[in-house]
């Protein structure tokens, strides 16, 4: 897995370059957030999807790239002062803390636009295919989008210091973090042109570990340290936001994530490959301390 990250950090740098031209404080801005470390989940699921269904990880990695940028567009714009109002993020200061509100909204756009850019390119076309490729990026969108990622940040907004229901906040932890997953573990089987049932179970596993992914962030909300997390801890309680500890308490939190985690591995049945990385990795996930 170090090496596949080591490779992805090289290919972001490639599809995001520096500029010294009129547009350097924007680039910057997107190069700050982007290549800021992380765990760098959803573009290895990519590229391990694509390897399961008989692909290889050069066809699988400007899709892998995409999704991380969509997640780093994501992550900008959740700091923002009219969002979450986070100072800290992966140990070093938001985006906006050091480019400025006005630089950190545009460097999102800019990610975002990026995503589409790279999963379009002539290098996507070329190593997947002109129909896969849009195939792929069509998924990212959906899952992105209104209905998706977005969907899932309005739900949050909108049930902001309201107690709600365990179906309210499925859907909102469906759309805010188990979409980009889910494109991201899709489109690695679109990627090697897996059958349908294939791209549905793959579906399927990331539904299930991004909710587990979560509810485990949730958790270490309450019991993490900001020093092990590399951002500000408490946020939702501060925040009076809704969650499953908040609900439920921190040890059926944690039964949830188990629960969520087996299904997650029962989805890997009807793949005939070698799923121990997927299974060994959904695990790891369900009980991470950062």
């Amino acid at each position: 897995m170090e090496n596949q990250i080591a490779r992805i950090e090289s290919a972001l740098n490639r599809f995001v370059p520096e500029t010294n031209e009129l547009y350097k404080t924007v680039t910057d801005a997107m190069r700050y957030s982007l290549l800021n470390g992380g765990k760098r989940v959803r573009a290895v699921l990519t590229l391990e999807f694509c390897k399961l269904c008989g692909g290889t990880e050069e066809m699988a990695m400007p899709f892998a790239c995409a999704v991380e940028m969509i997640h780093a567009y994501s992550l900008i714009h959740d700091d923002l002062p009219c969002m979450d109002n986070d100072d800290m993020r992966r140990g070093k200061p938001s985006n906006h803390k050091v480019f400025g509100e006005n630089y950190a909204l545009l460097a999102g756009d800019g990610l975002l636009t990026k995503a589409f850019e790279t999963a379009l390119s002539a290098e996507a076309f070329r190593v997947a295919g002109v129909e896969r490729a849009a195939k792929a990026a069509s998924v990212l969108a959906a899952c992105a989008g209104e209905f998706g990622m977005v969907g899932g940040q309005c739900i949050d907004l909108e049930t902001e210091n309201q107690a709600v229901s365990l179906d309210v906040l499925y859907a909102k932890d469906t759309g805010k973090t188990a979409n980009l997953i889910m494109a991201a573990c899709m489109m690695g089987c679109i990627a090697a042109g897996a059958e349908d049932k294939l791209v549905e179970a793959a579906r399927n596993y990331a539904l299930h570990i991004g909710l587990a992914f979560q509810i485990r962030d949730d958790i270490l909300d309450v019991t993490g340290t900001a020093e092990e997390l590399g951002k500000n801890i408490g946020i939702d309680a501060q925040n009076n936001r809704c969650t499953y500890v908040s609900l439920l308490g921190i040890e059926k939190a944690q039964q949830m994530v188990d629960t969520y985690t087996n299904t997650a591995l029962e989805a890997l049945a009807v793949f005939s490959g070698d799923t121990v990385f997927l299974r060994d990795f959904a695990l790891q996930l369900a009980n991470r301390t950062k």
